[in-house]
C-alpha cells in the first residue's frame, strides 16, 4: 500500500512538470543574461557596460567601480535627450573624450553590416553625425582626432576638430573595395576591415580588393513585390579565381596614396588576411598565405625606413592557421600561437635575433591568447580537459605558471587596462553565465557581479536532464561525448537515439557548458522519450594538430565514419531501440548527417540536413581549398564523399532543408540533391524557407523549422 502511495505521488509530482515547447524556446524565455560590451577604462579605475531595452528603445553607458560595482555615472542615456539616439554599441576614443555610437544597423553578410553613427564629445556635450548615410567599419586614429570609414567601396576620414570629411579613395565600384574586405575573406577569415591607423595617426595602411575576375552567384528574392529581383554578388567556388589584391598607403600629410611591395613571392601573398600596426613602432605587420594555405609569413614594413622584412615563417603538410591574436611588447617583440609542436601553443618572437622561444609546453591546446602585462602571459587553455578552459598566467620565460579560475567547466576573463583584476566569466552544464571580479595575481575572489539564478529558478519547474559527459573509443580515438536521457530514464526500457552533431574541421559540439536554445530543443525530445547523443569524432578541434589535420584531403570520409561507428557503439546498449537511431546537423552538420543515412543505412533510419554542403566543389574557395587542396589536384578526395554520387543508397526517412537566399551555403547543394535523389526514384521530405539566409530564421522561422523537425522525428522515429 505504501508503494502504491509513493507511484501514485511520484506521478502526480512528475505530471505537474512544466514541459518545454518550441515557442517559448525560440521565442528567447530561458535566454541567459550576459555583460555585453565591457570597456575597461586606462585613465580611470572604471568599466563601463551597455544597458538596452529594445522593446522601449532605449539605451544607456553605464559606468561602474570595480571593487564595489556600484554605478559611478550614467555616461550618455539615450532617453535623456532627444538628440541622443538609440543606439545598440559604443566605442571609446583613445583619450577616452569621445564615443562612436552605433544605432540603426543593417546586416549584410555574416559580420558585416551597414549603420549610421554618431560622435559624441563627453567633454562639451556635443553629437554629431560621422556621416549623413548609412556606413561602414568607423574606426578612430589613435590621437582619437579622427575617425576613418568606408561609403560605396571608397575611404573617408572625418576630422573631428574641423568637422570636415575627405575622401581619400576614388576607384571603388561594383568590382573594386577599398579597405573593406569581400565576402569571402568576411565569411572565411573573419576579416570585415582591412585597413589600420599607424600610432601617430599620420598614416592608414589598407587592402585594394579587385574581384573584376570572380565569378558571380546570382539568388532569387522573392520579396512581397509583384515581380522578385535577382540578387548578385561575387562567390569565388573551390578553384575558381578570387580578387586580386594591392596593399597600399595613404598619408595624411601628403595626402598621396602609394604601394606597399611585400618583396615576397606573389604566390606567397595570394591572401593578405590580417594588417596591422604595432602599439609602439612605425610597423605595419602583415600576414600572407599562398592559396593552399601550407604557408604564412607575417612581415613588417618599416614606414619611416620604407623597409620590409619577414619576421615570422610557418609551414605545414596540410594547412596552416592564421594568427588571430598578436600582442606586441614594447621590445618591438611579439607573442602568437602555433601548432609547430602539435599542439597549439604560445610562443616568443624575438624580432630582432629573429629567434622563436616556445612559452607553454604539453598536450593540452593553448585556446585564447588574452594578454601580456610586465612580462606575465594570460591565456585560457584545455589543460585539465579538452571539453573546458581554465584561465592561467605564466612569465615569458615559461615559468611561474598559475591557475586564475577556480573551477571546472568554461572560464573566460576581460583584464582590466592595468592588469590588476579581471572579470571572470564561467559556465558549466548545470550552471548558466556567472560574472565576478578576480585578482589576476592570485585568481581570488573580490566580488560577484552577476548570475543567472533567476533562470535556474525559473527551470525547477521543468524536467530537463543534465547531459552525461563520457568518452568512447571509435575507430582508435578516444571521443567526446555527451548523451541526454529523459527524466524518468529507465535502462529496462528501449529508446529511440537522435545523434547530433556538427563535425567541421577545428570545432567542438562536446563542451560543459551552459545550454543554447538548441540544447533545450534537445531537452524538449528527450521529453518526448527520445535520447539524445552527440561525439566529436576526427577532425573536430582541441586535441591537437594530428587529430585535428587527419581529415585533409578528404572532408566528410573520417567525420562520416566515426558518426557510423558510433551509432553502432550506442546500438549495443540495452536500453537503446537499435531499429531507431536517427542523426542531424546544420551545414556541415548537414553534410554529415546525409552521408550518414546514405552510406550508414544499416545503422541509421533517419536523418535531418539543414543547409547542407553536398559537394564541395560548389563550396567557396578558401574554407575548401585549406582542407581539400584544389579540385583538379583532388578529383577522388572531392568525389568519394560527396553525397551526390550516393543518391541510390537512400533508404531510410530524410528530410532537407533549406533557405532560398542562403549567401554561404547555397540553395544549388540542396538543389542537386534534390534532382539526384528524384532520378534515383527516392522518397524524402523537403522545405525550403524563402529568402532566409544560412542561420534560416527571422519572424515566426526558428518556430516553424523546429516544430518541422520535431514533428518529422515523431512521426517517423
Amino acid at each position: 500500500m505504501r508503494n502504491l502511495i509513493f507511484l501514485l505521488f511520484f506521478n502526480i509530482v512528475f505530471s505537474q512538470q512544466v514541459l518545454l515547447n518550441n515557442e517559448d524556446i525560440w521565442n528567447f524565455e530561458f535566454e541567459q543574461k550576459t555583460i555585453k560590451s565591457i570597456y575597461h577604462f586606462k585613465t580611470k579605475n572604471y568599466y563601463s557596460t551597455i544597458e538596452i531595452n529594445r522593446v522601449q528603445k532605449k539605451s544607456k553607458i553605464v559606468l561602474r567601480s570595480y571593487e564595489t560595482g556600484e554605478i559611478v555615472d550614467v555616461i550618455l542615456d539615450s532617453s535623456s535627450s532627444a538628440k541622443i539616439p538609440f543606439f545598440t554599441n559604443y566605442f571609446f576614443s583613445s583619450d577616452e573624450n569621445k564615443i562612436l555610437l552605433e544605432t540603426n544597423a543593417y546586416p549584410l553578410y555574416r559580420r558585416s553590416k551597414l549603420a549610421e553613427y554618431y560622435i559624441y564629445n563627453i567633454l562639451n556635450d556635443e553629437i554629431n553625425y560621422v556621416f549623413n548615410d548609412l556606413i561602414q567599419e568607423p574606426f578612430f586614429s589613435p590621437d582619437g582626432e579622427k575617425v576613418a570609414f568606408i561609403y560605396n567601396r571608397n575611404i573617408y576620414i572625418k576630422f573631428l576638430k574641423k568637422n570636415i570629411i575627405k575622401q581619400i579613395t576614388f576607384t571603388g565600384n561594383e568590382n573594386i573595395i577599398n579597405g573593406l574586405a569581400d565576402w569571402v575573406y568576411e565569411e572565411e577569415f573573419g576579416l570585415v576591415r582591412a585597413f589600420d591607423w599607424d600610432k601617430e595617426s599620420n598614416n592608414i595602411a589598407f587592402i585594394v580588393f579587385d574581384e573584376t575576375n570572380v565569378p558571380e552567384y546570382s539568388m532569387k528574392i522573392f520579396g512581397n513585390n509583384l515581380y522578385p529581383f535577382q540578387y548578385n554578388f561575387k562567390y569565388p567556388k573551390a578553384g575558381e579565381n578570387n580578387s586580386s589584391l594591392d596593399l597600399k598607403i595613404y598619408n595624411l600629410e601628403n595626402e598621396k596614396i602609394s604601394p606597399i611591395d611585400l618583396n615576397i613571392d606573389k604566390d606567397d601573398y595570394y591572401y593578405i588576411p590580417r594588417l596591422r600596426f604595432s602599439d609602439y613602432s612605425n610597423k605595419l605587420f602583415i600576414q600572407s598565405l599562398n592559396r593552399l594555405q601550407n604557408k604564412l609569413l607575417l612581415s613588417s614594413y618599416d614606414l619611416g625606413l620604407g623597409i620590409i622584412e619577414t619576421v615570422f615563417e610557418e609551414k605545414d603538410e596540410t594547412y596552416v592557421d592564421i594568427k588571430e591574436k598578436i600582442f606586441f611588447l614594447e621590445d618591438d617583440n611579439f607573442l602568437l600561437t602555433s601548432d609547430r609542436s602539435g599542439y597549439n601553443h604560445i610562443y616568443l618572437v624575438k624580432n630582432e635575433e629573429k629567434k622563436l622561444n616556445q612559452i607553454t609546453t604539453g598536450n593540452w591546446d593553448v585556446d585564447k591568447l588574452l594578454g601580456v602585462n610586465k612580462g606575465v602571459v594570460y591565456y585560457s587553455s584545455t589543460e585539465d580537459e579538452s571539453i573546458e578552459r581554465v584561465i592561467y598566467k605564466i612569465s615569458l620565460n615559461g615559468k611561474n605558471k598559475k591557475p586564475l579560475s577556480p573551477k571546472k567547466g568554461f572560464n573566460g576573463a576581460s583584464f582590466t587596462s592595468n592588469y590588476k583584476y579581471f572579470i571572470h566569466s564561467f559556465e558549466e552544464n548545470n550552471t548558466p553565465l556567472v560574472y565576478s571580479l578576480r585578482d589576476s595575481k592570485t585568481g581570488k575572489l573580490v566580488r560577484r557581479i552577476m548570475d543567472n539564478n533567476i533562470l535556474l529558478e525559473k527551470l525547477k519547474a521543468y524536467s530537463l536532464s543534465p547531459k552525461e559527459f563520457t568518452k568512447v573509443n571509435i575507430n582508435g580515438e578516444l571521443l567526446n561525448m555527451w548523451i541526454i536521457k529523459p527524466a524518468n530514464f529507465n535502462p529496462k526500457n528501449k529508446y529511440p537515439l537522435i545523434i547530433y552533431q556538427y563535425s567541421g574541421p577545428g570545432s567542438q559540439e562536446v563542451e560543459n557548458r551552459w545550454n543554447t536554445n538548441r540544447d533545450f530543443w534537445h531537452q524538449m525530445l528527450a521529453q518526448k522519450g527520445y535520447l539524445i547523443a552527440c561525439v566529436d569524432g576526427r577532425g573536430t578541434g582541441f586535441k591537437g594538430k594530428k587529430f585535428k589535420k587527419i581529415t585533409y584531403g578528404q572532408l566528410a570520409k573520417y567525420e562520416t565514419e566515426d558518426q557510423i561507428s558510433f551509432a553502432k557503439y550506442m546500438s549495443k546498449f540495452s536500453y537503446i531501440d537499435k531499429d531507431r537511431i536517427g542523426i542531424w546537423g546544420w551545414s556541415y552538420g548537414g553534410l554529415i548527417s546525409t552521408n550518414c543515412i546514405l552510406k550508414g543505412s544499416d545503422i541509421f533510419s533517419l536523418a535531418i540536413a539543414v543547409a547542407p554542403v553536398t559537394n564541395w566543389r560548389f563550396y567557396d574557395t578558401i574554407y575548401t581549398e585549406r582542407f581539400m587542396g584544389l579540385p583538379k589536384d583532388n578529383k577522388e578526395g572531392y568525389d568519394l564523399n560527396s553525397p551526390l554520387n550516393f543518391a541510390h543508397l537512400l533508404e531510410g526517412d530524410y528530410l532537407l532543408i533549406h533557405g532560398s537566399a542562403d549567401d554561404n551555403v547555397h540553395l544549388q547543394n540542396t538543389m542537386r540533391m534534390v534532382e539526384e535523389l528524384i532520378q534515383e526514384d527516392k522518397q524524402f521530405e523537403w522545405m525550403i524557407y524563402p529568402d532566409k539566409n544560412h542561420g534560416i530564421y527571422g519572424g515566426n522561422t526558428s518556430i516553424h523549422l523546429y516544430n518541422k523537425m520535431t514533428n518529422f522525428i515523431e512521426n517517423n522515429l
